[in-house]
């Protein structure tokens, strides 16, 4: 089983504030939507909370939280990591992809042999951060550069990261 972490973080590696994105940009939320697709996603409860409280289309979402009767339609709830990635190798998948909150990150950053990042090209402050990518454990496979446009107000790079 592959374990990919799936992340925007900015030059500091911020993440998010206040369980929110510190930024709006279109060209992420469709490079999301691509490398997820019909995948399964994994993620904290509140990061679950903070797009809806809705599951993402097209793909197998998996929740996990420590509240034990937690649910919510159209969601497979688990209380690990190791449960989550379990879970989706029963349902025979090849991939599964972690995509938050940090403490989620935090867990699964030692178990992922790939990190999709958009590293968006700006110093910004948070409340949440993902891990720093050592580039001795780390091989940059993959970098697509995206200047700052109309809908675009950071700079920002299409990452493949690959574990060493």
């Amino acid at each position: 089983m592959i374990i990919s972490l799936v992340v925007a973080a900015s030059e500091n590696n911020a993440i998010g504030k206040n369980n929110q994105l510190l930024w709006h940009l279109p060209k992420d939320m469709k490079f999301f939507k691509n490398v997820t697709w019909a995948m399964p996603v994994v993620m904290g409860r509140k990061t679950f909370e903070s797009m809806g409280s809705k599951p993402l289309r097209g793909r197998k979402n998996i929740v996990i939280t420590r509240k034990p009767d937690w649910k919510s339609e159209g969601i497979s709830v688990v209380n690990s990591v190791d449960a989550a990635v379990a879970l989706a190798n029963e349902l025979h998948y090849k991939e599964v992809f972690i995509i938050g909150g940090g403490e989620i990150y935090l867990i699964a950053f030692e178990r992922a042999s790939r990190i999709y990042m958009t590293r968006v090209h700006a110093e910004l402050e948070g409340d949440t951060y993902f891990p720093v990518i050592e580039r001795n454990d780390w091989a940059l496979v993959n970098n697509t550069a995206n200047a700052a446009d109309e809908k675009h107000a950071y700079p920002f790079s299409f990452q493949l990261w690959e574990r060493r």
